[in-house]
């Protein structure tokens, strides 16, 4: 062979060899960091004591529940492989993975279900999440002190077979199943340690698809695939490092400067370069920003005063001036990224649009009432907390108000805590407030007029009673249809006035690929790969 020749062979060899390297950095673990910008220290990662989205987002990562919520928000086998439900939908069986197992290699079962979920009930505990274990028969009775703790509708049959008795059919429950109060715990350990075990990598054993490697308290939290867990083959990730920061610009800086690929809540004076230069993301956030009438105050208890005072607005004016950062106007209650899974269409799209924009029928209403052009109308006051969005938003409305109605209104601003206070208490006439789902069903909205202490101190017996319907049949197609009518009936009656739906703008570089975001706030990584 010629020098040449030789020469020739050993570039082509070279050559193949990177091209082999370069298509292996999707899989190969010294490439497969990804770098997310946490925006706040989580003040707990128990999941019975965390709250905020920050605990949510890091323990969905280190635990799993019976289900897990897939792309669309719908719930597929996690710890369980399969159930049964019962004819009647009050009872669930659910068969646990024999290969399931905690992050120190012991195996997950259905007792570490059982004494977690009773865990966060007991009143003694008094978990600010027990109330979303409620479905469970005799959930509620415990919590406030009216049974034992025996008497909860959740038993472990043996290792592998956890029990579920309902209080009545929720057609919702599996998605509950998959929410962090649901999540199980290692009933050694935390026994071992009960307030100090989820602060401690030694002793904050996971079972989902990463562990806790190091954690810098208000630095950083850094992350390892593990290998324990059931399904560690769909896991491309080998490491993630999430430096944190509550500065958003900080986090966007991160970002930019290459020491993180992802961050949320950019500055939003940055939303326009951001989108273009193609690294900003809207996503849709299971919540509404609204105004709520008090319906037993003067001039609010009167239906025509307020559905005046709703159609006297422009959100598209609100968005375009006030609010921006991408918000969707809300013309409805119920925000969009629910799925009917009988159609398997948007819950949002299927019912369309109830609120209506309409200065001159607004007066004509207003009249209708016994206030032509606002005469006679006692003083009005719009309540919020103090933030410079909640009072510029509530002088927005003064002015279209005094514009399209002719009203003069005042404002009021209290602190937060004071505010939730007198709102609770039905101290205002109408008052800003703000939602956000706690599972992926529609009833996560409709349920809260149904609430005796409803803000709005609203009650409908016809609303009560299909909210009702809904609730004890696991037939999606009946249920679907009377939450659109319950619906109808809150717009009918002018409870509220909705102004956005809330969304989750995100920054993240092109080369993060395979994670999905939840509509309920929290992005999954299960599955995420670096690609460069």
């Amino acid at each position: 062979m010629s020098y040449k020749n030789l020469l020739l062979l050993l570039l082509t060899a070279a050559m193949l060899l990177t091209l082999a390297s370069g298509c292996g950095q999707t899989t190969g673990s010294s490439e497969q960091i990804l770098k997310y910008a946490l925006e706040a220290e989580p003040s707990s990662l128990d999941p019975a004591k965390s709250t905020a989205i920050p605990e949510s987002l890091v323990e969905l990562q280190i635990f799993e529940g019976l289900a897990r919520l897939d792309a669309k928000d719908q719930p597929v086998p996690g710890v369980a492989e399969s159930w049964d439900i019962s004819s009647d939908g009050l009872k669930y069986i659910f068969h646990l993975r024999s290969n399931a197992k905690w992050s120190n290699g012991e195996p997950v079962t259905a007792r570490d279900f059982e004494f977690a979920w009773k865990r966060a009930l007991n009143p003694d505990f008094a978990s600010e999440n027990a109330y979303m274990l409620f479905p469970l028969k005799n959930a509620q009775a415990y919590n406030e002190r009216k049974v034992t703790a025996n008497a909860v509708g959740v038993k472990a049959i043996d290792e592998h077979t956890l029990e579920v008795t309902l209080e009545k059919p929720t057609a919702y429950f599996l998605n509950l199943t998959a929410f962090h109060a649901f999540y199980p715990v290692p009933e050694k350990t935390v026994t071992a340690n009960p307030d100090g075990w989820a602060a401690d990598v030694a002793t904050l054993i996971g079972n989902g698809p990463f562990k806790i490697s190091n954690w810098v308290h208000n630095g950083q939290i850094d992350f390892a695939k593990s290998d324990t867990y059931w399904d560690a083959a769909a896991v491309k990730l080998a490491k993630m490092e999430w430096p944190i920061s509550d500065s958003q610009s900080t986090r966007l800086s991160m970002v930019e400067n290459n020491q993180a690929d992802m961050m949320v809540e950019p500055p939003v004076v940055e939303h326009d370069r951001l989108q273009q230069e193609g690294l900003l993301t809207i996503s849709p956030f299971l919540g509404s920003y609204y105004y709520v009438f008090n319906t037993q105050a003067a001039p609010f208890d009167n239906p025509k005063v307020r559905q005046a005072f709703a159609m006297a607005i422009n959100r598209e004016e609100l968005i375009k001036n006030v609010v921006k950062g991408g918000k969707q106007p809300a013309y409805s209650w119920v925000a969009p990224g629910l799925i009917n899974p009988v159609s398997g269409k948007d819950f949002r799209e299927e019912g369309g649009n109830f609120a209506v924009e309409n200065a001159e029928q607004a007066k004509k209403l207003l009249t209708e009432a016994g206030f032509p052009d606002g005469r006679g109308l006692p003083p009005i006051t719009i309540l919020f907390n103090t933030s410079e969005l909640h009072k510029s938003i509530a002088e927005a409305i003064q002015e279209m108000w005094k514009q399209n109605l002719g009203v003069t209104v005042n404002l009021a601003n209290q602190e937060s805590k004071v505010f939730l206070t007198a709102r609770n208490q039905g101290q205002f006439q109408v008052a800003r407030a703000s939602w956000t789902g706690d599972y992926a069903d529609p009833m996560t909205f409709l349920d809260v007029f149904k609430d005796p202490d409803n803000d709005a101190n609203y009650n409908n017996p016809a609303y009560n009673k299909l909210l009702e319907q809904a609730q004890s049949t696991n037939d999606q197609k009946i249920r679907m249809q009377t939450m659109h009518d319950a619906e109808k009936i809150l717009f009918d009656d002018a409870v509220l006035i909705p102004i956005y739906y809330t969304t989750q703008p995100y920054v993240a570089k092109p080369y993060v690929k395979g994670f999905f975001w939840s509509v309920l706030g929290l992005a999954d990584f299960k599955t995420a790969y670096i690609e460069k």
